[in-house]
């Protein structure tokens, strides 16, 4: 394919370039919808999947300062349109309330104390929800919030509805479920997980085929104390690999590497492929979800 006078052979090749000719033209949504979108949904030919995005606070936010990071959330938000495009039904779990609540309050670091980070948080989850809104309508799209405890997916009764009304929502093609913990109620997230134990039981409860969960690195590394280390394609035993994971945390996030692999033995046992990717490469999220990109996959345990 040839774009902006240069021929393209990757998806990544593609959407670079395709992200330029917007910057030139100042139409950057229009080169996603009708560049990129057509490109991938004509040389898709994998089954549509059901697919669950874990969205990371240290991914949505600035890497200089606690503010949320505008230029990131775009380019997730384009990768979900892609993977839409191609056909697959795609669920958000989206950290990032407390960070968008931050600045209005007058904080420049993370609260420490459980009911400022509260209020953080209620503040900060409508404008994340509106920030979502606004880049997913440059796509034909729109957000559903869903904001759940940890108690609304273990009573049956009440998972069975959230089940239900996760299910409406995917029957109309344009709505991106975007799910997040009801902070202003519930704490364990904010104190544990960063979302990355909500993600595996959103995954198990909804039956997705695949939960990728963002971070800062590549992947699980086969070598944590080296920068340049590559991560580890496949890991069919995760209590082997345990010793490979670092506990780093950023300032804003509280999931480390261990948090996503508990998360991720929970789903795989559950049926539920994983693969843990960085999210400061977002343009590769459709060749994940299609079985490349960079990244650690495990595969799902069969039952």
């Amino acid at each position: 394919m040839v774009l902006n006078g240069e021929s393209c052979t990757t998806s990544r090749e593609i959407l670079s370039n395709a992200e330029a000719k917007g910057r030139d033209t100042g139409c950057a949504a229009w080169v996603q919808r009708h560049i990129c979108r057509p490109f991938f949904m004509s040389n898709n030919t994998s089954k549509p999947r059901r697919v669950v995005l874990k969205f990371g606070s240290g991914i949505l936010t600035r890497l200089d300062k606690a503010q949320p990071d505008p230029v990131q959330l775009r380019k997730l938000v384009e990768a979900i349109a892609l993977i839409k495009a191609n056909g697959n039904q795609c669920v958000v779990v989206s950290s990032g309330a407390v960070a968008s609540g931050l600045g209005p309050l007058g904080f420049d670091e993370r609260p420490s104390d459980m009911t400022t980070l509260q209020a953080c948080a209620a503040l900060g989850q409508t404008r994340l929800m509106h920030a979502y809104e606004s880049l997913l309508r440059d796509h034909d799209l729109h957000v559903a919030q869903l904001l759940l405890t940890h108690e609304d997916l273990e009573t049956p009764e009440r998972a069975a509805r959230v089940r239900s009304t996760l299910e409406r929502l995917l029957e109309f093609p344009q709505v991106v479920p975007v799910i997040n913990e009801n902070d202003s109620v519930a704490i364990e997230e904010l104190r544990f997980g960063d979302n990355d134990k909500l993600s595996s039981r959103v995954a198990r409860l909804w039956g997705a085929d695949l939960l990728i969960l963002l971070t800062s690195v590549p992947g699980l590394l086969e070598n944590p104390e080296d920068s340049n280390a590559k991560p580890i394609p496949v890991v069919n035993n995760i209590d082997e690999v345990l010793h490979h994971a670092q506990e780093v945390k950023g300032r804003l996030s509280v999931g480390g590497m261990i948090s996503k692999l508990n998360a991720v033995k929970d789903a795989v046992d559950a049926g539920v492929e994983c693969v843990i990717a960085s999210g400061r490469h977002a343009e590769q999220l459709p060749e994940v979800v299609s079985g490349s990109g960079v990244c650690t996959r495990f595969p799902a345990i069969s039952s």
